[in-house]
């Protein structure tokens, strides 16, 4: 069970559901699709760029840095609004590195930033359904042809 399972578990368990909340859920659909790529991927595409060029100085640099920087794990999440969230996981050693569990803990990282999005979304919402009209709101709307 992830750790936002376990939290909604706990939370249903004690009946903190009463208010407008975020769910793991409402995370979930907000997700439109999902990439996954190392940093030595993104460095081998350049390099291709580079080869044809024929630019071969650039190439062993490139190359030169691929062991470490196919231990560095990005997650990109497109959101269903257009926006996308980013989430990394890196590893310290070569011998520990595992594709999966690197991706697994990049989503991680880019889900937690989508809970901050939405979190915010929707206590903006509330905010502005309770706030009361202020006259200046009026004011300005007229002079931005409102």
């Amino acid at each position: 069970m992830s750790t936002d399972a376990q939290i909604e578990t706990e939370i249903q368990a004690k009946g903190l559901t009463a208010g407008p909340r975020v769910t793991p859920a409402d995370v979930e659909m907000a997700i439109a699709s999902e990439h996954y790529f190392t940093a030595g991927d993104g460095v081998t595409n350049q390099a291709m760029g580079f080869a044809m060029a024929n630019n071969m100085d650039a190439i062993d640099r490139l190359t030169a840095a691929l062991p470490v920087l196919n231990l560095l794990t990005f997650c990109v999440l497109v959101l269903r609004s257009g926006f996308t969230v980013t989430g990394e996981n890196t590893c310290v050693s070569a011998q520990n590195f595992d594709p999966e569990l690197g991706r697994r803990l990049a989503r991680e990282a880019a889900v937690d930033k989508v809970w901050e999005f939405l979190g915010f979304e929707l206590k903006e919402r509330l905010h502005q359904q309770a706030r009361a009209p202020h006259p200046l709101d009026q004011q300005m709307g007229d002079r931005h042809g409102g």
